[in-house]
């Protein structure tokens, strides 16, 4: 009988084409700053003694804003 040989499957680069696309926009800078300081007002007022609005905005900040800012993508790319 023949023996089957084994070969080895050629290497696939899988790199990403990325060249010119910046991962981060002057936008999502922005609403990473409005984050930060939604949490930093948060925890300030929390501290004061406001336990209604604190907690909102510290939920507001951690958990809607620096998300937002982290995936946000805008549709308008440039072509060419």
């Amino acid at each position: 009988m023949a023996r089957k040989v084994k070969t080895v499957p050629e290497k696939i680069d899988k790199k990403e084409n990325t060249e010119g696309a910046a991962p981060f926009t002057l936008v999502n800078y922005i609403l990473f700053a409005a984050g930060l300081l939604d949490i930093i007002i948060g925890w300030f007022l929390l501290r004061g003694g406001h336990i209604t609005i604190a907690p909102v905005m510290l939920i507001v900040g951690y958990c809607g804003i620096i998300p937002l800012a982290i995936i946000f993508r805008s549709k308008h790319t440039e072509k060419g």
